[in-house]
């Protein structure tokens, strides 16, 4: 799954860097030659869709998606493997009425043949489907950790469930932030 997260990540921030040149250059373009492409904000509209949906992978693949964890630490190990199991089956089910919306929407689309209301006239086909199959990675890592969750619940391996997949506490965060700090 890390490798999954770091391909993801890379993707992000390769789109999140080529939508930073387009604004530079569609600036520079309006103040030296007054000319403009007229597209800037459209591009910045799709990249926050597939940008959002990419991090919410990134999110879950490291245990970055926020749970209030003041009294989880203080529960007994049985009530946190059921609320640990709970959250993943919860953010399975989240993702699969995600892609359920998403598909509507890009049904609707291929129905009626929907294009931007921007001087491109983008059919929007083409940044939904990205944005869909952005949403369908999220969902399906979600159920695959959803599955994952539920198989050690039932074979009553909660020390490894509660391993895998409880909340980050601070003290984690900061141990991670420190093997950052000396990778660099």
């Amino acid at each position: 799954m890390n490798r999954i997260a770091t391909v993801l990540s890379c993707i992000f921030g390769y789109l999140f860097l080529a939508l930073s040149f387009f604004v530079t250059l569609e600036t520079i373009m309006r103040k030296v030659f007054n000319v403009s492409f007229q597209g800037a904000d459209e591009l910045g509209g799709y990249a926050l869709a597939v940008g959002s949906s990419l991090a919410f992978s990134i999110a879950l693949i490291g245990r970055g998606h926020i749970r209030i964890d003041v009294l989880h630490s203080h529960l007994p190990p049985t009530v946190q493997a059921i609320l640990n199991w709970l959250s993943a089956v919860l953010l399975g089910l989240f993702g699969i009425m995600l892609i359920t919306v998403c598909y509507k929407v890009v049904s609707d689309t291929i129905d009626y043949g929907s294009t931007a209301p921007t001087p491109w006239a983008t059919p929007m086909i083409y940044p939904q489907s990205v944005w869909f199959f952005s949403l369908l990675a999220f969902a399906a890592i979600a159920i695959v950790y959803a599955f994952r969750a539920t198989a050690l619940l039932l074979m009553r391996r909660r020390d490894e469930l509660n391993e895998e997949f409880h909340p980050k506490g601070a003290f984690e965060e900061l141990a991670e932030e420190i093997e950052d700090i000396s990778h660099r």
